[in-house]
């Protein structure tokens, strides 16, 4: 049994959605799934003009795939209005099998979002609007025999009332972006998980951001423990040298960080965003650090 309360640790990459890379991306994901790992997660900003559109890369990734799952890290809630959110995402899940998770944030480089024609929020609509977006798609990917028709009273995404569908093939997770104390007791209340800004750069943070969802959770009646925490991590995986960042050195310094954030944090999601382009370090990833936290992590459970 997997030491992790949620279940069995996810380990995954990152892949950057460059148009000029596409070939790459291809390689590097098919490169993740021969080495068992479980999750790829791709950053969404359509302001971007050398990205490729996440959603449709996610889609052209899962026809090529088996067995990896995917989720936008996270999704430009902005950009994207919830109820064509949830619809992309109950397709993908479908088509792929239950293979799609929706990550979403509530939106950051307003300027460029301007620019594009989104809808930039004041730094008080921020969370409404997302509390909005969340309970809204939900509503919408939970669609089945009891509950028909999704609605949102607005004032952000008045939604007077439509027939969401098709059913996902399983219940798509949604998980949040954020850091804010507000955001943090609104993915305690309403989402399946949490994506922390920065990454493990803030790992000092963790225990405090982490309480806040708990205590979130348990006065929505809710158990913590069903909070997903996924983690963006980055580094390179060395011979033995030392680098300047935290994760820079021997998949011996990567095999005892992570299994530790795992343990005393409770992170059951890494991601790993590889230095570069090519496979060498996803394989690295995948072969030399992945196996050993998870044999460490279910030796102690």
């Amino acid at each position: 049994m997997d030491a992790n309360p949620r279940g069995r640790t996810l380990f995954g990459i990152s892949v950057t959605p460059y148009a000029e890379q596409y070939g790459q991306i291809v390689e590097q994901v098919a490169a993740a799934e021969r080495g068992g790992l479980d999750l790829v997660g791709i950053q969404d900003h359509p302001y971007q003009r050398r990205f490729l559109d996440t959603f449709a890369l996610i889609g052209d990734l899962l026809a090529r795939t088996k067995t990896m799952r995917f989720f936008p890290d996270v999704a430009s809630l902005p950009m994207r209005p919830p109820t064509m959110m949830a619809k992309t995402a109950a397709s993908l899940d479908l088509m792929s099998g239950g293979r799609f998770e929706l990550g979403i944030g509530g939106g950051a480089f307003w300027d460029a979002i301007a620019g594009m024609g989104g809808v930039v929020r004041e730094r008080g609509e921020r969370l409404p609007a997302l509390e909005e977006a969340l309970v809204i798609m939900r509503a919408a990917l939970d669609v089945g025999p009891h509950r028909r028709v999704a609605r949102g009273p607005g004032p952000y995404y008045p939604v007077p009332g439509y027939p969401p569908g098709p059913a996902p093939a399983h219940r798509v997770e949604i998980w949040v972006g954020a850091m804010a104390p507000g955001a943090l007791r609104s993915i305690g209340r309403l989402a399946d998980g949490w994506v922390p800004g920065g990454g493990a750069s803030r790992v000092a943070d963790f225990p405090a951001l982490i309480a806040q969802i708990d205590a979130a959770a348990l006065a929505a009646g809710r158990d913590p423990q069903e909070i997903r925490r996924i983690v963006n991590i980055s580094g390179s995986i060395t011979s033995g040298e030392r680098g300047e960042g935290s994760l820079d050195g021997p998949p011996q310094l990567w095999i005892d960080t992570l299994a530790q954030w795992a343990d005393e944090l409770g992170i059951d999601g890494f991601i790993f965003w590889p230095p570069d382009s090519g496979t060498d370090q996803i394989d690295r990833f995948a072969a030399e650090v992945v196996p050993a936290v998870r044999e460490r992590l279910v030796s102690r459970g």
